[in-house]
């Protein structure tokens, strides 16, 4: 679900403007990346350890 969400919140987003996720699914990673080429929204950093954690900004 996260990445539905993320999809809504860029919405009400700007360029420029950061995105911050966590989630706890493992398979997060690669869908936070297969979006962010998708839409052209630039990965900035992904740490993982309990949780994820991805930084997106808004292009």
């Amino acid at each position: 679900m996260p990445i539905v969400e993320m999809s809504k919140a860029v919405k009400q987003m700007s360029a420029g403007d950061l995105l911050e996720v966590t989630a706890t699914d493992l398979a997060f990673k690669l869908d936070v990346e297969a979006w962010s080429r998708k839409t052209g929204h630039e990965l900035e950093s992904f740490d993982q350890s309990e949780v994820q954690v991805a930084r997106i900004r808004i292009t």
